[in-house]
């Protein structure tokens, strides 16, 4: 296939009533501009003929080169890094840039200065959390590396981003429910035992729990829609048995029970200690959602298949 038939589109400059139009390059040789237009079609044809040719020789080079010599990406990274000197010398002689390249850095100080508790603490939830989704990580490549239960991987996205996307918006109701009543470090309900029960979480008269009972409830439908939406697409498994959602909805609603419980006691323990939850919480309850969803998941497979529930099910 020649430049020429590429499906891009041409920009004709239609020079009779100033106006612009999109042609096929199909179109071109039937395509007859007026009288006015014909130097100005043919340089726009020839200009998009260049364009597309210049196009496909810069994305096919490097790619070419990278295949034959790894270090061909960092050279065109460093050629580009090399380059900003050059840029920085044009935009302070160009008035419009000027401005923006003095004053430009100022919002992104102020924001840092606002925000330098979370630039200094901040880490410590982010690295622990990413420690502990790499124990999740393990158990999922321990797992998906037997050719048995290669089909988990695709329900493992499913299961940890419902239970993590439930957890965060629970959390985010119980952190937004102390701001209103104080700053961090005031327990506003000074009977609240330190350990909670975990029917009082689900079964108290508190907005709270009504809230954890509602996101409790989405649980099976959200995954319902998720498990046929995968059958109807023939991913991971050729045929959702009656044994096989049973023990995934097991797993996703013991996942969820776990998470809603440890947000609504996360996020008073953070606050008693006056840490603002919005920013230490949600990353350790996704984490152990991660966390929780591969290995319960993982766990339903190993039983599936010990009880027979195998081959054209699990595994495919």
């Amino acid at each position: 296939m020649t430049i020429e038939d590429c499906s891009t589109t041409v920009l004709v400059n239609y020079l009779n009533n100033k106006s612009y139009i999109f042609l096929s390059p199909s179109s071109l040789e039937s395509y007859v501009p007026s009288s006015s237009s014909i130097t100005s079609f043919r340089y726009w044809t020839s200009l998009v003929r260049k364009t597309v040719l210049l196009h496909t020789v810069i994305s096919t080079v490097p790619l070419v080169a990278s295949e034959a010599n790894d270090y061909v990406n960092m050279l065109v990274c460093a050629f580009f890094v090399a380059l900003t000197p050059i840029w920085i010398i044009i935009a302070r002689r160009t008035p419009s840039t000027r401005e923006v390249l003095y004053s430009g850095w100022e919002p992104v100080i102020i924001a840092m200065a606002i925000s330098r508790e979370v630039l200094y603490s901040g880490w410590e939830p982010v690295i622990i959390a990413m420690a502990i989704s790499s124990v999740g990580g393990l158990i999922l490549d321990k797992t998906v590396s037997d050719p048995n239960f290669a089909g988990m991987a695709v329900f493992t996205p499913v299961i940890n981003g419902v239970g993590g996307n439930l957890v965060a918006v629970q959390a985010s109701r119980i952190s937004t429910y102390l701001h209103m009543t104080g700053l961090p470090g005031a327990e506003p309900q000074a009977n609240r035992p330190k350990c909670l029960n975990p029917c009082s979480a689900f079964f108290g008269s508190g907005l709270n729990s009504r809230s954890a009972r509602v996101l409790f409830l989405l649980v099976v439908p959200g995954h319902l829609v998720f498990l046929y939406t995968i059958s109807s697409m023939q991913g991971g498994h050729t045929t959702l048995t009656s044994v096989f959602v049973a023990f995934y909805m097991t797993a996703a609603l013991l996942q969820v029970l776990i998470l809603l419980y440890m947000a609504d006691w996360m996020v008073h323990w953070m606050w008693g200690r006056g840490m603002d939850p919005d920013n230490f919480s949600i990353p350790y309850l996704t984490a152990l959602g991660d966390l929780l969803g591969t290995g319960f998941l993982a766990l339903s497979f190993h039983i599936l298949w010990l009880i027979g529930d195998r081959d054209s099910d699990v595994g495919d």
